[in-house]
């Protein structure tokens, strides 16, 4: 990626981005679209060894491309007509999902509580051409007054049990009437089962899976689609 092609903006972000981090571009193919993301080149570096799945509350969960994320990247360019239709991917750390989305044509907003993450969303944006995305800062505890969205859309975004109501409270008030919900995380996220038990007395849930093999390793992802009851 040649960084003088960016405009501007995106390059002062990237050039303030680099004092922090070492930096690299990956290109994730998705149906018949190609984007560009910034990420942290050496993140075993910035981890420490930490286990993403053993102790979720020190893990900076945004600094890495997760195969549910991929998953979720893919399912969204199978959605239908995406002319004047929204998409608000929420946690969206380095925003896969959301740009594959843009890319089909989806009118998207990508959000997440730090600007540093937003900071990295909106470089990849640029990076792959998609100067329609939107960036909201978006804090589940305290969400602030948006329009509402077609879709909402996350991957891995439930590892903190605490954060079930805000979350659900979120979705009551982004998504349309008649919207879906679609969600992709690892099948080793324990907290998962746990959420959906509780979203269910609101939701009419589907459940769908896939494997994946990541140096040599399977993982598997469950992917659910949400609906409001009565919907």
């Amino acid at each position: 990626m040649d960084i003088r092609t960016l405009p501007e903006a995106e390059r002062q972000i990237y050039n303030r981005i680099r004092e922090r981090y070492s930096l690299i571009f990956d290109s994730l193919r998705v149906g018949d679209n190609t984007v560009r993301l910034l990420k942290v080149a050496d993140i075993e570096e910035m981890l420490d060894g930490r286990d993403p799945f053993a102790n979720v509350s020190e893990f900076p969960f945004w600094i890495k491309l997760w195969e549910a994320a991929m998953v979720l990247a893919y399912a969204v360019t199978k959605l239908p007509d995406p002319k004047g239709k929204s998409i608000l991917e929420l946690g969206a750390g380095l925003g896969a999902p959301g740009l594959a989305a843009a890319a089909c044509g989806f009118d998207v907003t990508l959000s997440d509580y730090e600007d540093i993450i937003m900071d990295f969303q909106r470089v990849s944006a640029a990076a792959s051409k998609l100067h329609q995305v939107k960036f909201q800062h978006l804090d589940w505890l305290e969400p602030p007054e948006l329009p509402t969205f077609d879709y909402l859309i996350a991957a891995e975004v439930l590892f903190r049990e605490e954060f079930f109501a805000p979350l659900l409270n979120v979705f009551d008030k982004y998504l349309k009437p008649g919207g879906r919900i679609l969600l992709a995380h690892d099948a080793r996220r324990k907290c998962l089962p746990l959420f959906l038990e509780q979203a269910k007395k609101d939701f009419d849930i589907t459940i769908s899976s896939q494997k994946m093999k990541k140096s040599g390793e399977q993982i598997t992802i469950i992917f659910n689609q949400l609906r409001r009851k009565g919907d």
